[in-house]
């Protein structure tokens, strides 16, 4: 175990709002120990952008981890040339140039057929209605599963990510990931001889085209679908709430001060969709006063390092006009985010705009509160919004 301090935190509490402990943390003990967690945290921006980088100290290979246990062993769990050599074989369907070329131009579709449903209602839970289908229609193209149904899609993503953040054991949420990762394993048996007929840039298509074994295969379709259907759908959820619940910001929007790429990447650094990644020390080390043994395990706080006040004037505002140059939100060492181009296609150019587009005089109703939760994964939990439809 590190000889870090040790620094109780309430986990209730940190799933309700984990920000003012990480600004204590940032402050206090940016690399802390807490027992409840049974990790160290790394809190501070510079500290996370230089470790992550080490992975012979923080690896990503965690053998006995919650997600190789649950999901398989991905390449987001594998470092050096053999999470290169997958990286490399999912590349042609993530491209700047696939996204660009192929993903766009389907990713406007879907935008377009889910508001033809719900255009004409002038009210609806814009997490459920909206973010959640759009998202799941989405990565049903990119993954190839497209005999999923998008209620399938969500909620068997979401029982992976509590799986893998089940870090109390509990059985429930352990049983509700084995039956989805069940479900994802039927479907890619259903759709890997079609694509094998008719391949195509689907990333199922793609890792049997590159003979990647299958194992692996599924591993990282999984993690496509993890990663892919819950982080699209809070960013775009949680960049309309930050913009319907700060006039101000909007404004400067619908002014042209500031893009709808602007109101992505500044929404990913003041709310993180991904607050926490997890690594495994694989070799006894010494950083910032703090003697780190192996097998110890290490969170770095990406939720915290983009709230960091050596970076960000006033970080705990919403602002689109901010430089977010430094943010971390997708990563900062060689496990930067895969789907990072694809994210920025989905909601920045898509999903944003379309949806301030075609639902005129859009604005948070006031019969019910938005809720938010989540630490490792942070999100808008719903969102009551209503607008005009004459």
């Amino acid at each position: 175990m590190s000889d870090a301090p040790h620094v109780p935190i309430d986990p209730e509490a940190f799933a309700r709002d984990p920000y003012p402990a990480l600004r204590h943390l940032r402050a206090e003990a940016p690399i802390a120990f807490v027992p409840q967690f049974g990790a160290t945290l790394m809190t501070r921006r510079d500290d996370i952008f230089v470790c992550e980088k080490n992975v012979a100290v923080f690896s990503s290979h965690q053998p006995g981890g919650l997600m190789n246990r649950l999901m398989g062993q991905n390449m987001m769990r594998k470092d050096g040339d053999a999470h290169m050599a997958e990286r490399k074989a999912i590349f042609p369907t993530v491209s700047p140039k696939t996204v660009r070329d192929v993903w766009r131009e389907r990713f406007q579709a879907h935008a377009d057929a889910v508001l033809d449903d719900l255009a004409p209602r002038g009210a609806a839970d814009l997490v459920r209605d909206f973010a959640l289908r759009f998202s799941a229609e989405c990565l049903k193209s990119i993954t190839g599963l497209a005999c999923m149904r998008f209620e399938d899609m969500d909620a068997w993503s979401q029982a992976m990510i509590d799986g893998i953040a089940n870090y109390a054991g509990d059985p429930g949420t352990a049983a509700r990931c084995h039956a989805a990762t069940a479900g994802i394993d039927a479907a890619i048996d259903e759709m890997a001889p079609i694509l094998t007929r008719r391949p195509d840039y689907s990333l199922l298509s793609v890792l049997l085209s590159s003979g990647m074994a299958m194992d692996s295969v599924r591993a990282n379709v999984k993690l496509a679908i993890s990663g892919g259907q819950n982080e699209p759908r809070d960013a775009i959820a949680g960049a309309v709430w930050a913009l319907l619940s700060h006039p101000q910001e909007r404004r400067k929007v619908d002014g042209g001060a500031a893009g709808w790429m602007q109101v992505f990447d500044e929404y990913c650094r003041w709310m993180a969709p991904i607050g926490m990644s997890p690594r495994r020390v694989a070799a006894a080390h010494d950083y910032g006063g703090v003697r780190f043994e192996p097998d110890d395990r290490v969170f770095f706080m990406f939720g915290s390092a983009n709230r960091d006040e050596a970076h960000f004037s006033q970080p705990d505002r919403f602002d689109v006009g901010r430089d977010t140059s430094k943010s971390i939100a997708f990563g900062a060492g060689p496990h930067f985010c895969a789907g990072a181009w694809a994210s920025r296609a989905m909601v920045a150019e898509v999903a944003l705009p379309t949806l301030f587009a075609r639902l005129p005089g859009l604005r948070l109703r006031d019969d019910e509160p938005v809720r938010i939760g989540g630490w490792a994964f942070r999100g808008v939990l719903n969102l009551p919004v209503e607008w005009d439809t004459a």
